[in-house]
């Protein structure tokens, strides 16, 4: 399955950025970006999905 935000529901607070920036980035429209190849097995990955408050990161 593949990685993806939800910018509808996305705040862009940059939670998962942080917890992951392996897998996440802030672009330059304020929300969170999956990066582009990004290992959607690390650990982190799921860390961001589970810590998004406002669930819009799903596989």
């Amino acid at each position: 399955m593949a990685l993806k935000v939800d910018r509808d529901l996305c705040t862009g607070c940059g939670l998962c950025a942080q917890l992951c920036p392996e897998a996440f980035e802030i672009g330059d429209d304020g929300y969170s970006h999956v990066i582009p190849g990004a290992d959607e097995s690390l650990p982190c990955v799921d860390e961001a999905i589970d810590q998004c408050p406002v669930g819009a990161i799903s596989r």
